[in-house]
């Protein structure tokens, strides 16, 4: 792994963490294009890379937390006080309880996936076959939301754990997180700014699980000495300034427009994906 590559994984996790593309997908083809291209065995994945990955994601989730700061920040003061009251009908309360909720349901259903996951790495045209279908969620979601006539802001129990269902699902590579959540959120009646807030606040717990689990659980210290950290410092820093530009402008994005062109977009390319990992396998 060099500088150029971990630098331009950086900007694709970045832009895919949070548009509703996959950002594991993207990571996936980006890794394997460049393994293509230089004759490298797809089957080959070092730890460096798996690290590299985590790393990616710890950039993206700096971004989260620093562009939802006050709502972290309310959310934690009012679970807080929530605790010591034993009164959680306040607003930022509730919404604390529900990311909760979310993130067990997301972890219970996504342990039982996460080996394949791991073997999905190594398949990159099956993780373009997921992206397809994350297109066709994409665009029924907007579908039945237009054929909604009354779209909500506030949340419930049955949405908050529905949402995680679909944040567990996406552990797949090519189940787009973001798109999936949101998704979810459209279905079960939330309006279009708000399924995109949860969306972002219930990716801090599991992104920052993965970030501290993993390293301490798989990575040999040893090992982790010889690592181009110049290299991994450099795309995690890339991928936590691209993705709170893409969370910014992403927010303003949908409340005006479709989903539906980044449903083309998973559509075209999970095929592309799939014709081109199919001829050079």
């Amino acid at each position: 792994m060099n500088l150029i590559q971990s630098v331009l994984m950086g900007i694709v996790q970045g832009l895919s963490e949070f548009l509703p593309v996959s950002s594991s997908a993207h990571l996936v083809f980006t890794s394997n294009f460049y393994k293509v291209f230089k004759n490298i065995p797809i089957e080959e994945q070092s730890t460096q890379e798996v690290f590299l990955d985590i790393m990616l994601h710890l950039g993206t989730l700096i971004a989260v937390l620093i562009f939802f700061r006050k709502d972290v920040w309310e959310i934690c003061k009012a679970l807080f006080t929530a605790l010591k009251t034993r009164d959680f009908s306040e607003k930022n309360a509730k919404l604390g309880l529900y990311i909760i909720a979310g993130t067990v349901v997301t972890i219970a259903l996504a342990l039982p996936f996460n080996e394949i996951a791991n073997h999905l790495v190594f398949h990159p045209a099956l993780v373009g076959g997921l992206l397809i279908i994350t297109g066709i969620v994409l665009f029924l979601s907007e579908y039945l939301s237009k054929k909604r006539e009354n779209q909500s802001d506030k949340m419930n129990w049955k949405q908050a754990i529905i949402i995680g269902l679909a944040q567990g699902l996406a552990v797949l590579p090519g189940f787009s997180r973001s798109g999936w959540t949101i998704a979810a959120g459209l279905f079960t009646g939330l309006d279009r700014q708000t399924a995109a807030r949860y969306s972002f606040l219930l990716s801090i717990p599991i992104i920052l699980g993965a970030s501290m689990v993993y390293p301490l659980v798989k990575i040999d210290i040893a090992e982790a000495i010889s690592y181009n950290w110049i290299a991994i410092i450099a795309g995690t820093i890339v991928s936590g300034i691209v993705g709170y530009l893409c969370i910014k402008y992403f927010m303003k994005f949908i409340s005006k427009f479709s989903l539906n062109i980044f449903g083309y977009y998973c559509v075209i390319m999970g095929i592309f994906t799939l014709v081109f990992f199919n001829i050079f396998k």
